[in-house]
C-alpha cells in the first residue's frame, strides 16, 4: 500500500490545500475516488485514514484533502489553530478547492500510470456531500457521485429575520465547538457570497441536472441533517440510489479522536455500500 500524507496542493485561495493519496502501486490504472469532508471537519478526523486503507484495498485510488479554509494549517491539519481562515471560508471557495484538486490529481505525472482518468467518483459527508453534488453537475470529468448524511439546502441552514440582521450587523457570529471548546467564527460574507453565487450553489437545481449515477446514504439517527433530505435528493433524481443505515448518526458512528483499529459498524456498512456502487458497471 502506498500512502503519501500531507502534500501541497497550491490553489486559487493563497491559503494551501493540504491532501493525501491512498493507493495500491502497481502501475494499474484504478478509479479515482476524491472525498469531501464536512463543516468543521478534517482529512484526519475520526475513522478516515481506517476509510482510505479500505478504499485503496479494493483496487481504488482514493484522495482526500483538508479544504484550504477549514481551520487547519500545514503545520497542524488537525483541529483549528486558523480560526481566521476558517472564519473566511464559503462554499465558492470550497468548490475551487475541490476543482484544484481534481485538476492537480489528473496533471500529477507520478500517478499517471496508477489512475484511470475517465473514472473519477466524489463523496463528501455533510456539507462537503452538498460540494460534491454541485461539483458533478458543473465538471463533466466526474463519472459518480455519493452523499453521506449529506445536505439538500445551503440557503436553509442560514438564520432568518432577526438573527440574519444581527449577523449582518456584526459581521461575524460564533458556534461552539463542543469538543476543542472553540468559539468558531463564521463572517458574514459566507452569506453574502452564497447570495451572489445562489444559482452555481443552488442543490436541487443541480441534482435535477444529474445523469451520472448518484449514491444518496443516510442515516436514520441523524439529527443534523435529517432523513427527509435524503428523500428530497431522492425525489430530485428519480435514476439515484437512496440507502439508509439503521440507527447511524451525523458522524456516521465516528468519535475524534477515534481510537480503534476498525470503522464503526455503521460507518463499515457505508464504505462497504459505496466500494460496491462504485464498481458496479
Amino acid at each position: 500500500m502506498k500512502i503519501i500524507k500531507n502534500t501541497i496542493i497550491q490553489g486559487k485561495h493563497s491559503k494551501p490545500i493540504l491532501t493525501d493519496y491512498f493507493y495500491k502501486e502497481n502501475n494499474q490504472a484504478k478509479s479515482i475516488v476524491i472525498f469531501c469532508h464536512g463543516y468543521k471537519g478534517y482529512k484526519d478526523w475520526g475513522s478516515w485514514n481506517i476509510m482510505a486503507d479500505l478504499f485503496a484495498m479494493a483496487d481504488l485510488f482514493f484522495v482526500k484533502f483538508n479544504f484550504s479554509h477549514n481551520g487547519g494549517t500545514v503545520e497542524n491539519p488537525i483541529d483549528f489553530p486558523d480560526l481566521e481562515a476558517f472564519a473566511s471560508n464559503n462554499y465558492s471557495i470550497e468548490m475551487d478547492d475541490l476543482e484544484s484538486v481534481i485538476h492537480s490529481v489528473l496533471n500529477d505525472k507520478q500517478f499517471e500510470n496508477e489512475i484511470d482518468k475517465t473514472n473519477i467518483t466524489l463523496i463528501g459527508h455533510s456539507r462537503g456531500g452538498g460540494i460534491v453534488v454541485l461539483k458533478a453537475s458543473q465538471n463533466q470529468k466526474i463519472s459518480k457521485v455519493i452523499s453521506w448524511n449529506g445536505i439538500s439546502d445551503i440557503e436553509a441552514r442560514f438564520p432568518k429575520g432577526e438573527a440574519l440582521e444581527a449577523w449582518r450587523t456584526a459581521g461575524v457570529g460564533y458556534i461552539e465547538n463542543t469538543r476543542t471548546k472553540q468559539q468558531m467564527p463564521n463572517k458574514f460574507q459566507v452569506y453574502e457570497d452564497f447570495m451572489a453565487n445562489k444559482e452555481k450553489l443552488h442543490i436541487q437545481s443541480a441534482i435535477e441536472k444529474l445523469s451520472i449515477p448518484h449514491l444518496i446514504v443516510q442515516g436514520t439517527a441523524d439529527t443534523v441533517v435529517l432523513p427527509q433530505e435524503a428523500h428530497n435528493m431522492h425525489k430530485w433524481n428519480k435514476k439515484s440510489d437512496l440507502y439508509f443505515v439503521e440507527n447511524m448518526n451525523h458522524a456516521l458512528g465516528n468519535t475524534q479522536p477515534w481510537e480503534h483499529d476498525d470503522l464503526p459498524k455503521e460507518m463499515d456498512e457505508v464504505v462497504l455500500v459505496s466500494i460496491l456502487f462504485i464498481k458496479k458497471g
